[in-house]
C-alpha cells in the first residue's frame, strides 16, 4: 500500500454558525499530483489554510507524515512548503533576499542557505536576476519568484494555492512544467486552480469540492464515470465539474473561500 502524506478526518471550520469547511475526511498519498477543485465558496482556500497551520479547525484532525499537527505543528513546517494564491514576497528585496529570507526561516544557515537560494532560483530561471529587486519584475517573474521562495528547503509536501493567476500562458507552461519536475523528485504535491485544464494536465487524482463538502474523488476517468454511463465519453473535466456543482454563479466574498 502507498505511504499517506496527508490524512483528514472529520476536518470543519465554521464562521458565524456557517460552515466553510463541513467533516471532510481525505488520504493522500506518496508522490501523488492531487487536484483541489470548487466553485467559488467551496471551502477550498479554508481547507489548505487549516492543513497548513495559519486556520485554526473548529473541528477534525490533520496528520501530515504521521504526526498531529496540533501537537507537531512546528515540526512539520519544515518539511512543507506554500505557494499562496497572493504573491507573497518582498518588493524592496533584491530576487536572492527574498528567498535568503525565507529559506533561512527553516534553519538554514551559512554555505548551506547559500547554495539552497542558488539551487531555488536556478530552478525558476532567475538566477540570472538575482540582484535585481522583486518590485521590477513581471507578473510572471514574481509568481516564480514566489516558488523559489517555498521551494529552498527542498520541502516533501508542496501546496499550490493558484499560482498561474494572472499569468502570460509561457509563464503558466513553465510553472506546469516545474511543478511536475518538483514531483518527478520526490514531492508531494497539493495543488487547487479554476484552470481545468492545468488540473486534466498534471493531477493524477482530483477532489470536487462544494459547499463545504467534497462531493466527488478519484481519477479524471472515475470522475466521468459518475455522471455518464457512456464508457467512451470524451467529456471535458470542465463539463464533469459543471455537471457536479451546476451553473449556478457563485458570487462569494474571500471570506468564504
Amino acid at each position: 500500500m502507498s505511504e499517506i502524506v496527508l490524512k483528514i478526518a472529520g476536518l470543519t471550520k465554521k464562521y458565524d454558525y456557517k460552515s466553510a469547511v463541513d467533516h471532510i475526511s481525505l488520504e493522500i498519498r506518496k508522490g501523488e499530483i492531487f487536484g483541489l477543485l470548487g466553485p467559488n465558496g467551496a471551502g477550498k482556500s479554508t481547507t489548505m489554510n487549516m492543513i497548513c497551520g495559519l486556520t485554526q479547525p473548529t473541528a477534525g484532525k490533520i496528520e501530515i507524515f504521521d504526526q498531529d499537527i496540533a501537537k507537531e505543528l512546528n515540526l512539520i513546517k519544515k518539511n512543507i512548503g506554500y505557494i499562496p494564491q497572493e504573491i507573497a514576497i518582498h518588493p524592496n528585496l533584491k530576487a536572492w533576499e527574498n528567498v535568503e529570507l525565507f529559506t533561512s526561516l527553516y534553519g538554514l544557515r551559512g554555505k548551506e542557505l547559500k547554495k539552497a537560494v542558488t539551487e531555488a532560483l536556478e530552478f525558476v530561471d532567475l538566477n540570472e536576476k538575482r540582484e535585481d529587486y522583486a518590485r521590477k519584475f513581471s507578473g510572471g517573474m514574481k509568481r516564480r519568484l514566489n516558488i523559489a521562495c517555498a521551494v529552498g528547503h527542498r520541502p516533501d509536501l508542496l501546496f499550490f494555492d493558484e499560482p498561474t493567476v494572472g499569468i502570460d500562458p509561457q509563464s503558466r507552461n513553465f510553472i506546469l512544467e516545474k511543478i511536475k519536475q518538483i514531483n518527478h523528485q520526490g514531492a508531494t504535491v497539493i495543488y487547487t486552480s479554476h484552470y481545468m485544464e492545468e488540473i486534466e494536465a498534471i493531477c493524477t487524482r482530483i477532489a470536487v469540492m462544494d459547499n463545504g463538502k467534497i462531493i466527488a474523488i478519484g481519477t479524471k476517468a472515475e470522475l466521468v464515470s459518475l455522471v455518464t454511463n457512456d464508457p467512451e465519453s470524451r467529456m471535458s473535466l470542465e463539463e464533469v465539474f459543471l455537471t457536479l456543482t451546476g451553473k449556478k454563479l457563485r458570487d462569494y466574498g474571500e471570506e468564504s473561500q
